[in-house]
Order: C-alpha cells, then structure tokens, then sequence
C-alpha cells in the first residue's frame, strides 16, 4: 500500500518526532545531546524555520516547527539527520542506520491546539518518568519558556505570547498550566494524529486544509483541548 503524501501547509506548525532505529539510543552523553543543539541550530536557521517546542529523549525527539517554505520541513530534517548521523558515526565508532525510516509529522492549527502539543511535547520526560517536574530536565523547551533559561534556538510562538503582558507573566501562566497535566482524551488524541501523521486541530481546521489541499484527511478530530492557557 503506497504511503500517504505529508500534509504541506504553510503558515503552520508541524510536531515532528523522529526515532531511534529498532527503539536504539540515539544520544550517548550530553555531549551528543548538545552537538545536535547545533544541528538542530544550524539547520533552523539554514532553512529559516522557527522552532516552538523540542524534548529530547534518549531514544527519539520531538519538535513543533513552522517551515518558511514548502520544501523547508524536509530540507530542514535533512540538514539535521545528516550531519549528526556523521557525527555520531565517528565519535561512537558505529555504522549503518540511526533512524527509524521517515520523521512522522503532524499539521498543528496556530490556536489551543498548538499550546496543547507544546505541553504534549514538553510533558514527554515526566510521562517517561525520568523526572517528577518538566523543570527538572535540562533537554526541552519548558525552562525556557517557564523561568526565562537562555535559548537561543527557541521562537514564541503567537498562543504563549497572548498568555501574559509581560515575560514574567507569560512565564508563571505558562508553568502553572503545563503542571496541570494533559487531559486523557487530549493526550489520544495527539498520540492518534501523531501515529497516522494526521492533523491536531478542530473540524474547522481540518476542513479547511482539506479544501486547500484538495484531497481528504483521514484523521478526525475528538474535539478541542480543554484547559484554555
């Protein structure tokens, strides 16, 4: 059965994840985690992508990015797989494949639900039970845009800026809701179009990209995230 065409649409954000060959460690040691910060970095900006939220796990990542062009998601997993593939390769004197296949992507609307996947995403070493806060993990976007930690790769996306005048109070309004945890049906629901690399948004949303694209999206909506930021 041949695969599915991605859902290219400019003007939104999609959630990557990109995985481990065979469920395989993919960082060794922070010293990985941080040369592919700079992939990541160099790949961003090579492309003119903006990056909302990223968490790396040891054996995948994920992120929310917004292309600037039509082929820039591609070009940008690319720039990034190749390099810290040749990276890793030398350094850990191993060959043949790092990943498992394609990136799956998903199409994010630019409203509650694109808070919502930030939080999916930033939530990930909790759910794992790597740590008890998503403060506690130094490989995500929250310390960022929950206490101001220097990021220079991170962009505000327009849903976190309208949560508060002032940094500070975007900040303290930002932390306080993503402790709040992920409702159930929110969580299976971007797991679902993450899977089926569908979209995360409102029936609204969805046929409106339908009608752009020409063609049916497979993927229904459960609804809209429940807690508003």
């Amino acid at each position: 059965m041949p695969r599915q065409p991605r859902l290219i649409a400019l003007g939104y954000p999609y959630h990557i994840i990109l995985r481990g060959n065979n469920k395989c460690a993919i960082f060794y040691d922070d010293k990985d985690r941080r040369f592919f910060i700079e992939c990541l970095r160099r790949s961003k900006e090579k492309t003119n992508s903006k990056i909302y939220a990223y968490c790396l796990m040891t054996n995948h990542v994920h992120f929310l990015i917004e292309p600037s062009k039509e082929t820039g998601l591609a070009e940008m997993m690319q720039s990034l797989g190749r390099r810290y593939v040749q990276y890793i390769n030398v350094t850990h004197s191993r060959t043949g494949t790092l990943w498992e296949g394609r990136y799956r992507s998903s199409l994010v609307d630019k409203d509650e639900y694109l808070a919502a996947c930030s939080r999916y995403i930033e939530l990930n070493p909790v759910r794992a039970n790597i740590v008890g806060r998503p403060d506690d993990y130094s490989w995500s976007s929250f310390r960022y845009k929950a206490s101001g930690k220097i990021e220079d790769i991170i962009d505000l996306d327009p849903v976190y800026m309208s949560t508060g005048r002032t940094a500070k109070e975007r900040e303290c309004n930002y932390s306080k809701w993503v402790l709040g945890g992920i409702p159930e049906d929110e969580l299976k629901l971007i797991r679902s179009a993450t899977q089926k690399c569908g979209i995360i948004g409102s029936s609204i949303f969805q046929n409106k990209i339908e009608k752009d694209l020409g063609r049916s999206v497979a993927l229904k909506p459960r609804g809209r995230p429940r807690k508003s930021l």
